[in-house]
């Protein structure tokens, strides 16, 4: 290293590298609160492509005599489709659900056996819920009497009493010995709870459920799940230290290793259609005593659950399925989707006012009853083309608005406006559930709503971008708070690394090295005009040392929208001179 001091005389020639990039903030996405047709229940999942989605949580289902999708679903593939990168999935039911398990009380050969016949091992679905159950009879073609898209099938292969070892496939319900459609395949395992390779570990043995009481997610089981379908449940009849001295297996163990065989699960309970008279769709109304079979009660635990900002990071919020406006679905949930995301300060939730068929006055009236800059509403419903049955279905605005949101961001930043033509295009969008006039748009953005407008030739659009909050400032605007939310996730994360050091200046000095040059970063992306961050002997006085405190101010001068454009065609007559 070169000498920083002269000691005899000469020239130093010193480097001062000031060019270190800042860190970005962590990349989040949107979190859905919705029911799904599969997947684990109350157990959020960080989704990143809506394959993957319609993997975990299913596409369509059967409701009397007609197939349905669920809001959830939609907003998934309009999210993804827009360019979002990861979503947060928690999935709301009706009732008790539960997993479906390789044995049970039925003789249908659906348990996981030795060579004495006895249960060796048993799994369970990932995924809870009666659609998970299958018969494990076979046809001629040896297909499932009743498996389906949605639901699995195992298949043991490859047992090798003499190293004690099977395979593990997982197989797509409604194949066939045949055209067997295998989604996962683990090979090599052992029933030895000493070796690398025990089924328990290679494939995980992990529970995951909601706790009410704590509310968080606890987790049990030692291995963490590496298939995406099932884990063990049990292993039944354990081979520890399945070789000898001389490297043979022991008799002892070697009826225990699981028979080649195949077979289904069961034992599942929980049902998409709980008895009620399910509205789906435009027959959501206020009329309406529950949403998509659901009540608002019943995405209680899972707001409660996305209140907690330290396990679950994301930017925006999204409920479809609950109203503002109607007490059975969704009032008081709204209510607490609010004040969480107040509390929280990092997210903005994109809430829903009315069912399908309200009025204008009934939208005005929701928007009038909630004062917040971390909501945002937008009018009237949409119909689209459901992105898996390819019917023609209309859903509320929160369907589509988080891939406005997405889009946006990937075409421009967070703090650009996500409406108008350029970046609130609705391109999935049949038409609207009503065309708004001038005066109706006039008569929502006054009221805090986000108009989506029909314009000839350029389609339905999102037409604009206030928030809920009342008074009038910088932050009535969703830019603004987006930029807000942008700023104070990133310069929390520093401010986080500097828990617990030192209150010096070489602390204060590291903090202003990152947070200047990301805001520098910010004004040339035109999200800030200008701004200041005061960190030093001014508002870190001793007494403030003293009571371990690091005291920061940050200044912010947000750019605002051209919302409003006034253009003046002055008539001049002939030979009049121009101004300059």
């Amino acid at each position: 290293m070169a000498t920083s001091t002269l000691i005899s005389p000469g020239v130093l020639a010193l480097e001062n590298d000031n060019s270190f990039i800042s860190q970005q903030p962590v990349t989040v996405g949107a979190a859905l609160i919705g029911p799904t047709v599969k997947g684990p229940v109350e157990v959020p999942e960080i989704i990143t492509t809506y394959s993957s989605y319609q993997n975990k949580f299913g596409t369509t289902f059967l409701s009397g005599s007609d197939v349905y999708t669920y809001f959830t679903s939609v907003a998934a593939f309009n999210y993804f489709n827009n360019g979002g990168q990861s979503l947060l999935v928690s999935r709301v039911v009706s009732g008790t659900f539960d997993s479906a398990a390789t044995s049970g009380s039925s003789p249908n050969g659906s348990a996981i056996v030795n060579a004495t016949t006895s249960a060796s091992l048993v799994l369970k679905t990932i995924s809870e819920g009666a659609l998970m159950n299958s018969s494990s009879s076979l046809d001629s073609s040896g297909a499932l009497a009743s498996g389906s898209a949605d639901n699995i099938r195992w298949q043991i292969t490859n047992n090798d009493t003499a190293s004690g070892t099977f395979a593990l496939l997982i197989r797509q319900g409604d194949d066939n010995t045949n055209t067997p459609i295998v989604l996962e395949t683990f090979t090599n395992l052992s029933m030895d709870s000493t070796a690398p390779n025990y089924v328990a570990r290679v494939i995980g043995n992990q529970v995951k459920s909601y706790n009410v009481a704590d509310n968080q997610i606890e987790v049990s089981g030692d291995y963490p799940n590496n298939s995406r379908y099932v884990y063990v449940s049990s292993v039944l009849t354990p081979t520890p230290v399945y070789f000898d001295n001389n490297g043979l297996a022991k008799t002892a163990f070697t009826s225990s290793i699981p028979i080649n065989a195949s077979g289904s699960f069961t034992g599942a309970q929980g049902s998409l259609n709980t008895g009620i008279v399910a509205d789906y769709n435009f027959n959501i109304d206020a009329a309406s005593n529950n949403t998509q079979g659901l009540t608002g009660s019943d995405y209680n635990n899972m707001l409660n659950l996305m209140s907690n900002a330290d396990d679950y990071r994301y930017n925006v919020l999204l409920t479809p399925g609950l109203f503002a406006n109607t007490a059975k679905i969704g009032a008081s949930q709204v209510t607490t989707a609010i004040n969480n995301t107040q509390n929280r300060g990092d997210a903005i939730y994109v809430t829903d006012l009315v069912p399908f068929s309200s009025s204008i006055n009934d939208v005005t009236t929701a928007a009038n009853a909630k004062n917040t800059s971390y909501a945002a509403s937008y009018w009237p419903w949409v119909q689209t083309i459901d992105p898996d049955s390819a019917q023609l279905v209309w859903v509320p605005a929160s369907t589509l608005v988080a891939g406005v949101y997405a889009y946006n961001d990937n075409v421009s930043e967070p703090w650009f406006a996500p409406a108008g033509i350029n970046r609130g295009g609705l391109s999935t969008v049949v038409r609207a559930e009503k065309k708004l006039s001038q005066a109706n748009r006039d008569t929502l953005y006054s009221n805090k709503v986000n108009p989506i407008a029909t314009f000839p030739g350029t389609g339905v659009v999102v037409y604009g971008q206030k928030t809920l909050q009342t008074k009038a400032s910088a932050l009535d605007r969703v830019n603004v708070r987006r930029l807000l939310i942008s700023l104070k996730s990133y310069i929390s994360q520093v401010a986080n690394n500097l828990v617990f050091e030192q209150n010096t200046i070489a602390t204060r000095t590291n903090f202003l090295n990152q947070v200047n040059p990301y805001l520098e970063s910010v004004q040339q992306r035109q999200g800030l005009y200008a701004f200041k961050v005061i960190m030093d002997s001014s508002n870190n006085t001793p007494d403030v040392i003293d009571r371990n405190q690091l005291v920061g101010q940050i200044y912010l001068q947000p750019t605002k929208t051209a919302e409003f454009i006034y253009l003046d065609f002055n008539i001049l007559p002939t030979g009049a001179t121009f101004p300059a």
